[in-house]
């Protein structure tokens, strides 16, 4: 048996995941995570305190010791400059992977080890197994609706070695049945959503208070001037609705094909596979994080680009240590610098990296 401490969120998930581990035998003990309290007035909603009154509940019915971590300045420094930084440079950075590696299974893993634990414990919908030579390997969930190993993707391999996801098994009505049968106070609680930590925060809301609007050119992919944005931060690749231009073709929209920090325009196009700058077959990614070496000795790939996107054959090429270049079978939409790509084999995680350029 293992001595494993839970991240508790204040959700159903890690409550089950605590739950499930109490049941096997496990010595456990419970960390709730405060790594953010919206003190600076952004409007939204930062359920901080009723997450730890539910998450201390959880912990009293299953009879595990709680505490909570104050990690703010942390997840300031590692989170919150990074998106702050990430927006003001062009790119588009992607928090929720990067909480994984730097919070649940950086600062707070280390916490845990320096506490005594060998083991930290999600209530992510992800897989782990040990492989005939030691080495740990991340699956997709069992729950196709659910799976969130794509989250996992820029974790080290030490992370993943320490890394449980006790409802990684299981479909969410099972998860749900489960938090009745032990009587969780948590069983009924609503899925969070918004971004990690920061609650039910709009993204524009949230750079809008630390990033002045930088006003440019809203222009076509022929440079004709269609209108003014509010600055190129507050928009993405794709993005159809918002930048507040009517387009001439009935029954198609205009969409944010490109952003030209040079000259501070914001280019619309066409969602079309034939038109400029939406669709990339090609694309270098870097930063990369190998749960497995292999991925420099192979081929080919199953690439991920996004979380809600599928994960689309790609022919692959080492570029040098950390980054590699990709050739995707059939054109990707969207594909923005600073996003996340997971590596996947079937079902089986490789790792991820951080687009650096698409064509």
């Amino acid at each position: 048996m293992a001595k494993v401490m839970v991240g508790l969120s204040g959700g159903v998930d890690s409550a089950v995941a605590a739950a499930l581990l109490v049941e096997q035998g496990h010595e456990v003990a419970a960390g709730y995570m405060k790594n953010w309290i919206n003190a600076e007035g952004i409007p939204g909603d930062c359920p901080w305190e009723q997450d730890i009154e539910d998450a201390r509940a959880v912990a009293a019915k299953l009879g595990i010791e709680f505490r909570v971590i104050d990690l703010i300045d942390a997840y300031r420094g590692r989170i919150v400059d990074y998106l702050i930084e990430g927006y003001r440079s062009g790119v588009t950075p992607n928090p929720d992977v990067w909480c994984n590696r730097e919070m649940k299974f950086g600062v707070f893993l280390d916490y845990a080890v320096s506490q005594g634990f060998g083991m930290v414990a999600t209530g992510h919908y992800a897989r782990k197994r040990t492989l005939g030579d030691g080495s740990p390997a991340i699956l997709r969930g069992a729950d196709p609706n659910k799976d969130q190993s794509y989250f996992l993707s820029l974790l080290t391999r030490r992370q993943a070695e320490c890394a449980l996801f006790p409802t990684g098994e299981m479909l969410k009505p099972e998860v749900r049945a489960v938090a009745e049968r032990f009587g969780l106070p948590v069983a009924a609680k609503k899925d969070s959503q918004g971004i990690c930590f920061l609650g039910q925060v709009r993204m524009s809301d949230f750079l809008r208070h630390y990033l002045p609007d930088t006003p440019g050119e809203i222009v076509d992919t022929e440079g004709r001037v269609l209108g003014e944005h509010r600055g190129l931060h507050l928009y993405t690749l794709g993005q159809r609705k918002g930048h507040g231009v009517a387009s001439p073709r009935e029954g198609m929209a205009y969409v944010v094909v490109g952003k030209d920090a040079s000259s501070n325009r914001l280019i619309l196009g066409w969602d079309d596979p034939m038109s400029e700058g939406l669709y990339a077959r090609t694309c270098v990614v870097g930063s990369l994080s190998p749960l497995d070496d292999s991925l420099f000795q192979r081929h080919s790939v199953e690439a991920q680009p996004r979380y809600r996107s599928k994960a689309e054959p790609a022919a692959i090429e080492p570029l040098g240590s950390d980054r590699v270049r990709l050739e995707f079978r059939t054109p990707q939409r969207a594909i923005a610098p600073g996003q996340i790509c997971a590596f996947y084999d079937g079902g089986r995680l490789l790792g991820g990296g951080v687009f650096e350029s698409a064509v």
